[in-house]
């Protein structure tokens, strides 16, 4: 079950991440506001969260442009090192574009290698602190080397700032279960 859930989690941080924009743009203030609107709905939410990841997908340089959708096309054929190498790239060219870490984050993770993986979060959330992206990945990080409190923990953090990521409330919900079984 817990598996099936990191696969079904892992498999939703990659596919929503796909669009163009401006990590940097002003819009993104009120895209935030409006997933913490209690009268948005979770149709007008999916739709949000769609122009969010927009939004931090594009850089207004053009070769980082042009690598991060490589970098995203090796991800989709599970060609690790070589995106790896693409991320790092994008990272040398354009150290505050978070999405780069991210992605490479992601990679990391796929990989097994969650010390990099971690690292690389920390990086992406220090550019963009509500990336629940990386917040929920570095929940998904602690959930697969079975430290689950602390996997709550950051899958919190991500709801916090988008609380309409029902896989997350979901595992969150498991996991508190589950310790509170293992507890008593």
């Amino acid at each position: 079950m817990m598996k099936s859930l990191i696969s079904l989690l892992t498999l939703f941080l990659l596919t929503t991440s796909t669009g163009h924009a401006d990590q940097n743009s002003e819009e993104l203030d009120a895209l935030f506001d409006t997933l913490l609107n209690s009268d948005t709905t979770p149709s007008q939410a999916h739709v949000v969260t769609s122009e969010i990841w927009q939004q931090w997908l594009k850089t207004d340089n053009s070769d980082a442009q042009e690598l991060m959708n490589l970098g995203i096309d090796m991800m989709n054929e599970q060609a690790w090192d070589d995106a790896v190498r693409v991320f790092s790239a994008i990272i040398e060219i354009e150290p505050e574009f978070a999405e780069a870490w991210n992605k490479r984050a992601t990679v990391y993770y796929m990989m097994g290698k969650f010390d990099l993986s971690t690292s690389d979060v920390a990086e992406t959330i220090r550019l963009e602190p509500r990336h629940f992206g990386a917040l929920s990945g570095q929940g998904l990080i602690y959930l697969k080397t079975n430290r689950r409190q602390a996997a709550v923990k950051w899958f919190k953090r991500a709801l916090g700032v988008n609380p309409f990521m029902e896989n997350i409330r979901t595992s969150i919900e498991q996991l508190e279960q589950e310790l509170k079984e293992n507890i008593i």
